[in-house]
């Protein structure tokens, strides 16, 4: 078996399938891999046969040219897959095992994974702590938008699916558990969303929405998105957010006023980054932390999922290309407000919500509007995305998920 197919960053603002080696347990150079990994053996780790893989805002940030990715890097971290080949040390999964791969690589070894901070790893990244499949600067480990992929440390990683005829028929909902499901549910949980409270969500992206309905499922009384488009907030309103659009007015406080009564909320989560962008649709890339410290109670919380980059080549002043942004944290500080940022400890969340889903408490796949394409579509997916629709594109390289 030779054949396998993947998405890879072509350098230009856009992405194309090509033909790749089929995995092997042990991690080849190729385009981002740190040479301190090349041939690094995998005997724990597992291939995969892809079910499901989607297509990340955090992807999008690599092929706008925001990040130093380079070339022909194979993207995708989103995986859900069939367990095809197991490596010598890997002892609980087998094949035919249905399994969701979490976004973070972790060796389970570490004084970080021990703690449970599995999004800070110490032993996959030459280069800092916490890793991912298919992402700049993460160590190299092949991304996984492809027909095939290698999962190491696979015992302690992966998430088994205890029915698999279940879970495929669920597979819409579970392929979110890799990252955007946990990471808004992170974003929520970590402001402090709470029965009664009332949320603000900065963002109506997948993530964003996300992160609204999972600050649904943690007892929120009112739970308001903004963004700068109207089919997203739209979508928002779909399972029943409050809206309101940020290029209609500039002070975000003034709309939360008019929907709670106050001008506050009790929490608030950045689901947005460092490409946000101000009432004007100029790029501000602080714009948004600096809202949510300013619309957030005195003693509430700020969670922040959103990506912030330590390099970004596209930004417009010399400080933003360093990921050194003008915040009002004298304002944060003086309200005691609490901050919450970083990759999403994925394990920490998953099986809880793959429960809520196969129990038929959380119904994410139709909170943000998952739409399936083939993997060979995935071009016409990001450039989609890129244009702000509200859908999460969820690729099916071999034709098995039913929608």
């Amino acid at each position: 078996m030779t054949n396998n197919r993947a998405v890879a960053y072509t350098g230009n603002g856009g992405v194309t399938v090509k033909d790749i080696d089929f995995p092997e347990l042990v991690l080849r150079d190729g385009p981002g891999v740190n040479p301190q990994n090349v041939g690094r053996k995998c005997e724990h780790g597992v291939i995969l046969k892809v079910v499901s893989t989607n297509i990340c805002g955090s992807d999008q940030h690599m092929v706008r040219g925001r990040t130093t990715a380079p070339e022909g890097l194979v993207l995708g971290h989103e995986i859900t897959g069939e367990v095809i080949e197991t490596g010598r040390d890997v002892e609980f999964v087998k094949k035919g095992d249905l399994v969701s791969v979490p976004f973070n690589i972790a060796c389970g070894r570490c004084r970080n994974c021990i703690e449970g901070k599995t999004h800070i790893c110490l032993h996959v990244n030459p280069d800092r702590p916490g890793s991912a499949y298919g992402y700049v600067d993460m160590g190299g480990w092949v991304g996984g938008q492809a027909e095939y992929v290698m999962v190491p440390y696979a015992d302690f990683q992966v998430l088994k699916f205890p029915d698999k005829d279940e879970a495929m028929e669920k597979m819409l909902d579970l392929t979110m558990l890799s990252d955007i499901f946990p990471t808004g549910f992170h974003g929520a949980y970590t402001a402090g969303v709470k029965m009664g409270s009332t949320v603000y969500v900065a963002g109506a992206g997948p993530v964003g929405l996300a992160a609204a309905h999972s600050a649904q499922l943690l007892g929120a009384s009112v739970v308001i998105v903004g963004d700068l488009i109207e089919e997203r907030l739209a979508q928002a309103r779909s399972f029943g957010c409050e809206t309101i659009n940020i290029s209609k007015h500039d002070d975000i406080s003034e709309q939360i006023e008019q929907i709670l009564g106050v001008p506050e909320v009790d929490a608030a989560v950045d689901c947005v980054g460092f490409e946000a962008h101000g009432h004007n649709h100029q790029e501000a890339p602080s714009a948004v932390l600096n809202d949510i410290m300013d619309a957030t109670k005195a003693g509430g919380g700020l969670g922040i999922p959103g990506l912030y980059v330590t390099e970004d080549p596209g930004a417009s002043d010399e400080d933003a290309r360093r990921g050194s942004l003008k915040l009002d944290f004298g304002l944060g500080w003086a309200k005691a407000q609490s901050f919450a940022t970083g990759q999403t400890p994925v394990m920490q969340y998953h099986h809880g919500l793959m429960m809520s889903i196969l129990k038929g408490k959380a119904d994410i796949a139709k909170a943000v509007n998952a739409t399936v394409i083939r993997l060979e579509d995935a071009p016409r997916g990001y450039e989609e995305f890129d244009s702000g629709v509200a859908k999460k594109f969820v690729l099916d390289p071999h034709n098995l998920i039913r929608s």
